[in-house]
Parts: structure tokens; C-alpha cells; sequence
């Protein structure tokens, strides 16, 4: 496995397990951010990719090794302890996520959605919130849909609304699980324009689970193939696009490009 970064790194995960029952679904991740990076995990359906990211901030459980955001570490397969579900906290504050399906809450407006985090985690005055919520509705080309509920709003629009959500409490690390899987073809573009603009204009950092190639080759900085619940092959995508090492990853790309 070549292509890893060579200094500080916001996010680490090292020897990272998980196991369902009998079943062994990652078979030892380990994988480093830095900061301003974006980096694009595809593969296979099955491989685990989204477990893998919902281990990052421990949605799911690991079985066994660590997960570190920003300084905070936290070790898989242990018994939640007190302490331990504070540290958990303190990660997810830290890790914003993005999932396939939008999962705002259907009884608040766009707006209310955006808040909820900061006024409730932070403890920001709701009218600080509401600002940075109407400066964040903005950036996602959204204003005017502020007192708006998700039922009456695209899928485009519900997952650009969830983008300003995760972004609303100032994560280190974004995490996306296949943010356009769920969307109709016309709408998929805006989506990817608005992590676009994430990655090239506010260098943020993040971590992505997609299958749009095009996208990886214009924004990731590495992309990181997984097999059979392991990262096989990683680099820039010049290099996993152009000319994959892994017979595994050359047919994956055959088949999607």
C-alpha cells in the first residue's frame, strides 16, 4: 500500500476491525488525513466502505483498534465507560457526517435543521446560530429556503441543506457516506459543486465515499480503494485513475468508467 501522507494528520485510524457476529467486515484499516485534504474510499459494494466510516465516529462500534480526531483517541471493542461515551461525543463534535439519506429532521424548517447542533451541542444564543445558519443556507445556494421544511425540498436540495447541517458545528473532518447515491442524475451536480467548493475554496477536510470518479479526479487529493474489508491500494488520482497497481482495482475501475 503506497501513497500515504508523510506529516501531522487530523484524522488516524490504525488497525481498525469490525466484525458482525462471524462475519469480519474490515480486516485492519489503517488510514491517515492531514489537514486540507480530501480523500476518496471507493470499492465494491460490500467491502466496507460505509462501515468503515461509521466507525470513524463510532455510529458503529469497533471491534478492535483507534480511532483519533484532533487529538482525540479513542480505542474500539471497549465497554462504554462514562468517560468513554464523553470522549465519543467529543469526536462526533469534531467529525461532521453527511449520509446517503439526508436524515434532517422532517418537523423543522431548513433553517431550524441547520441551528439544532450548534444551540443544543455548542450552547450557541440561538440568534448567533440563526446568523451563521443563514451564512451557511448562503454558501450551499440555499438562502431562500430558510423557513422551508425538507418535505418541500428536492433530494438535491435536502442533502445540500444536510452539508450546512454538519457544517454548522465547525467539524476538523467531514465525513461523506455516498452523498449522491440516493439522488435523481439531474441532481447529483449540485451536490458535487457544493463539496467542490468545500475542497477547493475552504480546503476542508474531508473524507469520501462515492463512486463519482470524476469528481475524485478533479477534487481528491489520494483515493484509497477497498477490497474485501482492506485498503489494497491508495495514491493521487492521477495514478488510481490512470494506472492502477491492483488487478482488483483496474477491473473496479473497467467496470464504473
Amino acid at each position: 500500500m503506497t501513497g500515504g501522507p508523510t506529516g501531522s494528520a487530523v484524522l488516524r485510524v490504525e488497525g481498525l476491525r469490525k466484525s458482525f457476529g462471524s462475519h469480519e467486515v474490515l480486516r485492519g484499516i489503517d488510514l491517515e488525513v492531514e489537514l486540507g485534504e480530501v480523500v476518496v474510499v471507493f470499492g465494491r459494494s460490500g467491502s466496507g466502505k460505509s462501515t468503515f466510516l461509521r466507525c470513524v465516529n463510532f455510529l458503529e462500534e469497533p471491534t478492535a483498534g483507534t480511532i483519533e480526531v484532533d487529538g482525540i483517541r479513542i480505542a474500539g471493542g471497549d465497554h462504554r465507560t462514562r468517560a468513554k461515551r464523553e470522549q465519543i461525543r467529543q469526536l462526533r463534535i469534531h467529525t461532521g457526517m453527511v449520509f446517503q439519506d439526508f436524515n434532517l429532521f422532517p418537523h423543522r424548517t431548513a433553517l431550524e435543521n441547520v441551528i439544532e447542533g450548534p444551540v443544543t451541542v455548542r450552547g450557541r444564543p440561538r440568534r448567533e446560530a440563526e446568523q451563521a445558519g443563514r451564512e451557511l443556507l448562503e454558501m450551499v445556494g440555499l438562502p431562500e429556503k430558510a423557513d422551508h421544511y425538507p418535505i418541500q425540498l428536492s433530494g438535491g436540495q435536502q442533502q445540500r441543506i444536510a452539508i450546512a447541517r454538519a457544517l454548522a458545528m465547525s467539524p476538523k473532518v467531514m465525513l461523506f457516506d455516498e452523498p449522491t447515491s440516493a439522488l435523481d442524475p439531474e441532481l447529483i451536480g449540485e451536490v458535487l459543486a457544493v463539496m467542490r467548493r468545500l475542497a477547493t475554496e475552504l480546503r476542508m477536510t474531508m473524507l469520501v465515499v462515492t463512486h463519482e470518479m470524476g469528481f475524485a479526479r478533479e477534487v481528491a487529493s489520494r483515493m484509497a480503494f477497498f477490497h474485501e474489508g482492506l485498503i489494497i491500494e491508495q495514491g493521487p488520482p492521477a495514478q488510481m485513475i490512470g494506472n492502477p497497481q491492483q488487478p482488483e482495482t483496474r477491473r473496479f475501475l473497467e467496470a464504473v468508467l
